[in-house]
């Protein structure tokens, strides 16, 4: 596997920077703006988009999990994978760790319906592909998607 580079920015013009520097690898871009998410998806050659879920407010009838039909559109289009925080469910406890887990199925089922792939990432608690197919499978990801974590 190539180089993961990781870029987490808020700023649209530093994003763009430190993605044009990178010649060769796998590009990982996320940031807590969704705003800035959509307009790097469009412009700039990324792999995985990482929708981090912790932090984010629900609606009364709809989660807040930082995907949609326009950015999943876009996303095939760009061939750009959607990355999914493992540390970040490891990490949660109780009703934070229900409502990551309910969003990120809500992102399995957008992902599915629009053909998209999706990819586990851990920056500290590393897991076995096999558990992370599971995982995917529990979670609802059909098993084309779990063929390609």
């Amino acid at each position: 596997m190539n180089n993961l580079f990781f870029i987490n920015e808020n700023d649209f013009m530093r994003a763009r920077d430190k993605i044009r520097k990178i010649k060769d690898g796998v590009i990982v871009f996320s940031s807590d703006d969704d705003e800035l998410n959509r307009k790097i998806l469009e412009k700039e050659k990324i792999n995985v988009l990482l929708l981090n879920q912790r932090g984010r407010k629900d609606h009364m009838k709809q989660r807040e999990s930082g995907l949609n039909h326009v950015l999943a559109k876009e996303a095939k289009k760009n061939d750009v994978a959607i990355g999914i925080n493992l540390d970040e469910i490891i990490e949660s406890r109780g009703r934070q760790r229900a409502e990551i887990l309910a969003r990120i199925r809500q992102n399995i089922k957008l992902c599915n319906k629009s053909k998209l792939k999706m990819r586990f990432l851990h920056f500290k608690h590393e897991r076995s592909l096999h558990d992370l197919k599971s995982f995917g499978l529990v979670l609802g990801m059909p098993t084309w998607m779990t063929k390609n974590l």
